[in-house]
């Protein structure tokens, strides 16, 4: 091992645990929501050289500051900054019911509290409506318009829709509005599609699991399928388009995209159904999907 290799590993043990998973955090986010490191340092207006200190684990003192003092306290941090699940003794005992479960319970709780508290759907009304989920280019406009053309329903591209609410391109409300204000306009745009179409196959930007009201809504009116490929697929499938943003100024953009993929890959795994179209042509991926369908939960389609 060369002295540049020891001097890095001792900087690595010489890091707080703490401050390593709170990077970890900030870069799962950041993936999660489809941003390079210099785009979230820019819409967020910090140093892009801090951030990617951060995220390497490298805080600074005010983050050990407040550490010290919840340890003191015997609080979170979540209490300390105001979040929402600390403002009351009710959030705080809910959380502490919560605090350890499995996957599988956490699924089961969140499950009863939608039945108690969200609009009541019933099962075959949630599978009239088809939703597909996954990044881009793994299918779901081709393959949703051929499913909505086979059941003779309507097909829903819902990025298009949120263009018709907001009066211009989801570039534009990124870009005039910011990412807060495309995700209201999203939720919009799913609940009036709820709303108008009782029977539908649903097409969804592949990031709307970044928004767990969107998600929970998606999950709880529609029958989800997570129409996932390779990263290699999903980038030529892209390209092939005739978009070549994705390689355009970032040479790291088949990182970003797996980045990505991983850390959405849990959210998207919440779909009713995974369906692979890695290596397999439009016609395929269609019958492929649509035997699927019949075979498993077969919706009222």
């Amino acid at each position: 091992m060369d002295k540049s290799a020891v001097v890095a590993a001792r900087v690595d043990e010489e890091k707080d645990p703490f401050l390593i998973s709170l990077g970890e955090r900030v870069r799962a986010l950041r993936a999660r929501r489809g941003l390079t490191r210099k785009a979230l340092a820019r819409l967020a207006d910090v140093s892009e050289r801090h951030l990617a200190n951060v995220e390497s684990g490298v805080g600074n003192a005010s983050i050990q500051f407040l550490r010290q003092l919840t340890a003191v306290l015997n609080c979170t941090l979540a209490e300390m900054i105001g979040d929402e699940t600390a403002s009351s003794p009710e959030w705080l005992m809910i959380r502490e019911i919560l605090r350890g479960r499995s996957d599988e319970e956490l699924a089961m709780a969140r499950t009863t509290l939608a039945s108690v508290f969200d609009a009541p759907t019933s099962e075959s009304a949630r599978r009239d409506r088809i939703a597909l989920i996954g990044l881009r280019g793994a299918g779901k406009s081709s393959i949703g318009r051929m499913l909505a053309d086979h059941w003779m329903v309507p097909f829903i591209e819902l990025s298009r829709q949120i263009e018709t609410l907001a009066g211009c391109s989801v570039p534009e409300i990124h870009a005039l509005y910011g990412p807060n204000a495309y995700r209201r306009y999203e939720y919009r745009a799913l609940e009036e599609t709820i709303r108008r179409c009782p029977r539908a196959v649903i097409a969804t930007p592949g990031g709307i699991v970044s928004d767990p009201a969107t998600f929970n809504l998606l999950l709880s009116h529609c029958y989800t399928v997570w129409l996932k490929a390779s990263p290699e697929e999903h980038m030529s499938r892209v390209v092939a388009q005739g978009d070549t943003r994705p390689m355009s100024g970032n040479r790291e953009a088949m990182e970003d995209l797996k980045n990505i993929l991983d850390s959405r890959a849990q959210f998207y795994s919440k779909a009713d159904q995974t369906f692979d179209t890695s290596d397999m042509t439009q016609e395929s991926a269609f019958f492929g999907l649509l035997d699927k369908l019949r075979s498993g939960l077969q919706p009222q389609l």
